[in-house]
């Protein structure tokens, strides 16, 4: 069977038809997948930092407090004027957190009552050598760059020193909700610290710890999911919409305060028909549902809200609130 072959004609045409886009060369398989693909949402790679600096920017000034608390205690506890610096804020997965990290690093998972979950503090190798140097008599630079496992005696001495940390970090947080953080477990190992999963999202503070040419860091290392009930208070836009919107109830309250209102007193109700209406007459007696002695409703602006008892008062007509409609507050004002 002979192939059939375009004339030259007839292949100018087909040309002319897809560039003009009359012919579509795409299966249609292949437009369904470019048209579920159109639907699909770009991923920003910055986007999460992004969402961290609008979201969390309150932790910045939460962490500049801890920072200058931590700058005191350790100064202090070392004898030395130590640098302490706020290094860097990111948003990172979980995973990727602990990849970045050195073999020689102490971390400590701690709670912060009343949020749910466990965040970690990390405190890196060269940082630990340099502490137990300085806090057992040494200048701090015998004990840096050091290629060896963590003592007993130093994990211990390490988990005192974070506890006092964390007393620093507590009282920072003041500034957003008062919580009682507590220490929990201590591990020296990376693949034995379980604090979320890799995917999981975490807000990693790096805080710089220098003295002379010695420079290491201190991280923390708080899950996304742990803040996310507190959110609104890690926003300023948030807090100032939100003293704003307080700043108008004052206003508004005030400007109620100082409403006038019709206060009316229902000395009783009949019930007739406008047979009975029409027939009344100049002298005629209108029996109402309450006695003299029966409590009759005071009504503010034309809403029942008092149960009073009538009487008069130097000579004037006038009620005394017995209660509220609705729960007995037992008052005893009288109003003319």
């Amino acid at each position: 069977m002979g192939q059939q072959v375009l004339s030259q004609e007839e292949v100018d045409a087909l040309l002319m038809s897809v560039a003009s886009g009359e012919v579509e060369l795409d299966s249609p398989g292949e437009m369904e997948t470019k048209d579920a693909m159109a639907d699909l949402p770009v991923y920003d790679l910055t986007a999460q930092n992004i969402m961290m600096r609008e979201q969390f920017d309150v932790l910045d000034e939460v962490h500049d407090r801890f920072s200058n608390s931590l700058r005191n205690y350790m100064s202090s506890s070392l004898g030395v004027s130590v640098d302490i610096e706020l290094a860097a804020t990111e948003m990172a997965k979980f995973g990727e957190f602990m990849e970045g990290l050195s073999g020689q690093t102490i971390f400590h998972t701690f709670k912060m009552d009343p949020l749910v979950g466990s965040a970690l503090l990390a405190i890196e190798g060269d940082l630990v050598f340099f502490l137990i140097d300085r806090m057992f008599g040494g200048t701090g630079t015998g004990g840096a760059k050091q290629e060896r496992d963590f003592t007993t005696l130093e994990q211990r001495v390490m988990r005192r020193f974070a506890e006092d940390v964390l007393k620093d970090l507590e009282k920072s947080w003041g500034l957003v909700l008062p919580m009682e953080i507590s220490i929990g477990k201590s591990e020296t190992k990376q693949q034995f610290v379980r604090l979320v999963s890799e995917s999981d999202l975490v807000i990693i503070v790096m805080t710089a710890v220098s003295l002379d040419d010695f420079s290491a860091n201190m991280l923390l290392c708080v899950p996304y999911l742990l803040l996310e009930p507190i959110r609104d208070k890690l926003s300023f836009k948030k807090m100032r919409d939100a003293e704003l919107g307080n700043a108008w109830k004052e206003q508004l309250k005030v400007l109620l305060n100082e409403s006038n209102v019709t206060i009316t007193a229902e000395l009783g109700r009949a019930s007739h028909t406008v047979r009975n209406i029409l027939d009344l007459n100049k002298g005629d007696v209108i029996m109402l549902n309450s006695g003299p002695q029966d409590l009759i409703p005071v009504m503010v602006q034309k809403v029942p809200k008092f149960l009073c008892a009538a009487g008069v008062v130097a000579g004037n007509r006038a009620v005394q609130i017995n209660g509220l409609i609705g729960g007995i507050h037992g008052a005893n004002s009288e109003h003319g």
